[in-house]
């Protein structure tokens, strides 16, 4: 059972998010960090407190495929077809993008990988927020993921801007990616 936050929890969230901040919370296997994907401030802080390299470009996550569709090229039908029935769900994919995505989300890549995301709480945010934002795991890089609020506190201590607390969902590593034009399985 996922503890869902309080509206107040949510609105220091949004606010924490519309003012250029990071913050942690829960998603399908492990606790995320995320800002909003154009503000260019939010991420640069988000890449020093992750101390991870610009190149590697970030996932977004969303509510629902609209916010999503005006930073994605359009895919042929029959993988559109495949594509959406994933969402909402724990599947992420490496889409082709539009020049609306900022160089900084996508990296060295001519994709931007993308989810809908089923938790509960992800979604809330996302709905609240207005549109999609940066996810990637809460951790140093190549260290071990966040499970907890109180294990991101110990990581990051201070840095973040507001931990939104609740439960991850129950998958054991962090979702596949796979090609959105292939299928072919990316991580």
């Amino acid at each position: 059972m996922i503890n869902i936050p309080s509206t107040i929890e949510y609105e220091k969230a949004i606010d924490a998010l519309k003012h250029d901040g990071v913050i942690a919370y829960p998603t399908e296997a492990v606790y995320g960090l995320g800002c909003s994907p154009f503000s260019k401030k939010a991420v640069e802080k988000l890449l020093a407190l992750k101390h991870r390299a610009t190149a590697k470009g970030f996932i977004l996550i969303a509510a629902d495929f609209s916010q999503l569709e005006p930073l994605l090229q359009a895919l042929p039908p029959e993988r559109l077809n495949l594509v959406l029935p994933t969402w909402p769900g724990p599947v992420s994919w490496a889409w082709p993008k539009t020049d609306k995505v900022p160089a900084y989300i996508h990296g060295d890549w001519d994709s931007v990988v993308v989810r809908v995301s089923a938790h509960p709480i992800v979604r809330q945010l996302c709905l609240q927020f207005g549109g999609p934002l940066v996810s990637t795991s809460a951790n140093l890089h190549g260290e071990t993921p966040c499970k907890t609020a109180n294990e991101v506190r110990e990581c990051f201590a201070d840095r973040l801007d507001y931990i939104l607390e609740g439960a991850v969902g129950d998958l054991d590593k962090p979702t596949p990616i796979y090609d959105a034009l292939t299928g072919k399985v990316l991580r």
